[in-house]
């Protein structure tokens, strides 16, 4: 790892260390310093709801990267380079370790609708440069309760906070899209899947804990992977307003591989022996 945030996987403690000697990107620090707040503040005298979410960061245990762009490719293949990495290591490094990810915020407001278009653009091009092809186990219809976005052969939950948020402050960054990237394995190490009554019982809690936070009931669309009348795409950015929001996800899935060899031939390289 290098000491650069942008386009770089890094720890917590190097992260912090960057903004706290100002050496991090002005836009970096702001990300920072709102994702800490909030994971770790309280609102309405309640706790951020994702108690996982909250130990995770007052531990130290995420791993982070920034990115410059959301449209320019060259921005969006480093993405991907640094979700592959990360999805090498993380295991052996902490098996709690989330990928927390800053992008450089936009330089006008924009609406709901238009972070919809950027994080289902994020989605679609590492979907279209994997260098794996789409698990065989995961169908590619993300009408299906057994969809999820995968990358590199790894389901994951991908999680967004955006300025948008003007009631359900659980999802609000004042700076710009975040997205939390979270392989299923990391809800299994923790035992939350739903599927469990430890997962029932924490989500349970979490939703106890929303409503206190948000100041308005949980969200319709929160619900557990793999349960027939629940849809995991829809939780990845929550509506806030129904207008704004895609019908349908707009993301096309297909097992055709490669789509791209670009991340495939790097990531061959870098598994060759030296």
């Amino acid at each position: 790892m290098t000491d650069r945030v942008a386009g770089n996987l890094q720890t917590q403690a190097t992260v912090e260390n960057r903004v706290e000697s100002g050496a991090a990107p002005d836009w970096v620090a702001a990300h920072w310093n709102s994702f800490r707040d909030g994971l770790l503040g309280e609102r309405n005298e309640s706790p951020f709801p994702c108690y996982f979410g909250a130990e995770s960061v007052a531990n130290g245990d995420p791993l982070y990267t920034a990115v410059s762009s959301t449209s320019d490719k060259d921005a969006l293949l480093d993405l991907g380079r640094t979700l592959i990495s990360y999805l090498d290591m993380y295991q052996d490094y902490n098996d709690r370790a989330s990928l927390v990810t800053f992008f450089r915020p936009p330089e006008e407001d924009l609406s709901e609708a238009e972070y919809n278009e950027i994080l289902w653009h994020i989605l679609q091009f590492l979907h279209i440069h994997d260098p794996e092809p789409w698990p065989e186990d995961i169908p590619t219809n993300p009408d299906d309760p057994h969809w999820e976005f995968s990358f590199a052969g790894v389901p994951m939950f991908p999680t967004c906070r955006a300025p948008f948020y003007e009631t359900r402050k659980s999802r609000y960054c004042p700076i710009g899209l975040e997205i939390t990237f979270q392989p299923r394995a990391l809800f299994k190490n923790l035992g939350v899947t739903g599927d469990t009554s430890g997962g029932q019982h924490a989500r349970d809690v979490i939703q106890d804990r929303l409503e206190d936070y948000d100041g308005v009931c949980p969200h319709a669309d929160l619900g557990d992977w793999g349960v027939e009348e629940d849809r995991e795409w829809h939780q990845y950015m929550l509506s806030e307003s129904e207008e704004q929001t895609p019908d349908e996800c707009p993301i096309n899935i297909t097992r055709d591989h490669p789509k791209s060899d670009r991340l495939r031939d790097e990531k061959k390289l870098s598994a060759s022996p030296r």
